[in-house]
């Protein structure tokens, strides 16, 4: 069958060579991805993949993120109002964006009411992060930008009072999203999911202390700023993440993504900067466990 088949296309990459070091899924959505949750553990453990971070982006994703923590022990949550979820509940917009596509029968609940339910989880002993949060410029626009900063600035309000890491969703809006929490004051473990800046910003985060997670587009051939940025952030700072189902690694890019993609990225970031596979893997599985404390 030709390689660019719609079937090649759609299937599931086949397995890396394991890590000799085992690390973490910084950020995944594991309900989002075909097969069950015991076969997509199994299979990412089978490369050294043994930890991930399933992240929660509406009410319901959420809820479905503490559970499934709470049920197995290689998963951690975090929970949150997406950052194009806020002007959804808010304006009640049909065309709204979702991760999950979610839609509440009879109507959007309002965003106090949502926060409240995400303020509830967050205290779970499961769930290790406040997140993904932040700003996206790209798909909300102007209208709902009062929303989203308002949600966001909720989110680092409920991170820091429970002890939790802030997972930052970031989209064309970078200056944006470091003014609100400097206006606000990060808390102590701040995370950039998909860090998506260059060098420049990457330095600024660094000063801050704050966490930058790369996933697989740090492997796409235009993504020159974010290889620049990963050889300039202080090992200590580094994470690694799938994002999946999204953004697979070269040289499946296109095809669906899991956890067990990890150690494609693990080796290109291990090429931008020049060390030992091994030596950079032992410091983004300290760095994911100090990031999310477990």
């Amino acid at each position: 069958m030709p390689s660019n088949s719609p079937r090649e296309k759609n299937a599931a990459p086949p397995l890396p060579e394991p890590l000799r070091v085992p690390v973490a899924d910084s950020h995944t959505h594991l309900d989002m991805q075909d097969g069950t949750v015991e076969e997509g553990l199994a299979k990412a453990a089978s490369v050294g993949v043994t930890t991930v971070v399933q992240v929660g982006c509406d009410v319901r994703g959420s809820r479905w993120a503490a559970e499934t923590a709470g049920r197995y022990d290689a998963v951690h949550a975090t929970v949150a109002l997406h950052p194009n979820e806020a002007p959804r509940i808010v304006h009640g917009d049909p065309d709204g964006w979702s991760r999950q596509g979610a839609r509440q029968a009879g109507g959007t609940p309002a965003l106090d009411e949502a926060l409240a339910e995400i303020d509830r989880l967050a205290a779970l002993p499961q769930v290790k992060g406040v997140g993904e949060t932040g700003l996206d410029h790209f798909r909300t626009g102007p209208e709902g930008k009062e929303a989203q900063e308002a949600s966001f600035r909720a989110h680092i309000e409920m991170a820091k009072r429970h002890g939790k890491a802030l997972v930052i969703h970031d989209r064309d809006a970078h200056a944006d999203v470091l003014r609100v929490l400097k206006e606000e004051g990060a808390p102590e473990r701040t995370v950039f999911h998909c860090y998506s800046g260059d060098a420049e910003m990457a330095e600024i985060c660094a000063a801050a202390g704050y966490f930058m997670s790369f996933a697989g587009n740090v492997t796409f051939k235009n993504a020159q700023n974010l290889r620049d940025a990963v050889a300039v952030a202080p090992l200590e700072l580094l994470l690694v993440e799938t994002d999946a189902p999204f953004l697979t690694p070269v040289p499946y890019r296109g095809r669906p993504n899991a956890p067990y993609l990890i150690p494609v990225t693990v080796r290109a970031m291990s090429a931008v900067r020049g060390i030992d596979e091994d030596a950079l893997a032992t410091a983004l599985a300290a760095n994911t466990a100090r990031a999310f404390g477990y």
